[in-house]
């Protein structure tokens, strides 16, 4: 897709993503509006995948894992959008019965979720696992995951990291949404993450950094990430985002990280927000 094309489809999932959430009057628009851009290059740029014939090994296809599952709201967006499912199940976001419950979870078979997750810390171990099958089946497609910044305050993200690259799971490519905010407030205040690039290098990895609302930032690197995989090293992406990316009055601030805007603070949302592929 042209850059133009990738902001259309991403200011779409933005509409999605607050009349989700509004619509359920629960759920994490924040960090779910910081993402967006970032899920849409990887599912419609730079991942290969196969929406029409999914299945929980994907062989031969990249995998993707979301650590920090709270931001569900984007993901199921993007998938819908990707054509896993109807994009009209969006509609049903945190409703009884639903497939699309506030964490993604595996016994609801929703097409293009792998992995229950919520339970910050496990989806690291959870991807490296999946990168290990591909190498043991001779399978030469990447995986893929995403954590929140303050999910890097559990123990067991770096027990992973340093199993990562000291079994140099080099077909890994992992992203971290650093935007410097958590349910309690600024990540520096709650336990401050110091020297993170320094930490990922120390413990064996490939660091690299993006901005992830410039395009020509998250494509070029992503896809330097991809050259780096099959040379021994595990790869780290730290990516700067703002949380709420796209609504002013939420942007930057961490008391937008699990409360749903009411009706008349979804329809500010909304104005700001273009319709480009249709709401659901």
């Amino acid at each position: 897709m042209e850059i133009q094309q990738l902001r259309a489809v991403a200011s779409q999932v933005r509409r999605d993503i607050v009349r989700m959430v509004a619509g359920a009057n629960s759920g994490h628009p924040g960090g779910s509006l910081g993402c967006a851009d970032f899920l849409t290059v990887l599912y419609f740029e730079i991942m290969k995948h196969n929406p029409d014939h999914f299945s929980m090994d994907g062989k031969g296809e990249d995998l993707f894992f979301l650590s920090n599952g709270h931001i569900s709201p984007v993901w199921y967006s993007v998938l819908a959008r990707a054509g896993y499912f109807p994009i009209e199940e969006l509609g049903t976001f945190r409703k009884i019965n639903s497939r699309l419950q506030g964490h993604p979870s595996v016994d609801k078979k929703i097409p293009g979720v792998r992995m229950a997750s919520g339970s910050l810390g496990q989806g690291l171990s959870n991807a490296i696992g999946a990168a290990l099958t591909k190498k043991l089946n001779r399978d030469n497609a990447l995986v893929y995951s995403l954590h929140g910044d303050g999910e890097l305050q559990e123990g067991q993200i770096w027990e992973a990291a340093m199993y990562a690259a000291a079994n140099k799971v080099d077909n890994l490519i992992a992203t971290i949404d650093y935007n410097g905010r958590q349910i309690d407030g600024d990540v520096d205040d709650v336990l401050s993450l110091g020297d993170l690039k320094g930490k990922w290098q120390a413990f064996g990895w490939e660091v690299l950094e993006m901005d992830g609302h410039d395009y020509n930032s998250l494509i070029g690197t992503l896809n330097q990430a991809k050259q780096l995989t099959g040379k021994g090293k595990p790869i780290v992406i730290i990516m700067k985002t703002e949380m709420g990316q796209g609504v002013d009055y939420m942007v930057g601030s961490h008391k937008w990280h699990g409360v749903a805007p009411n009706a008349e603070q979804l329809q500010l949302a909304l104005d700001q927000l273009e319709e480009t592929l249709g709401d659901y």
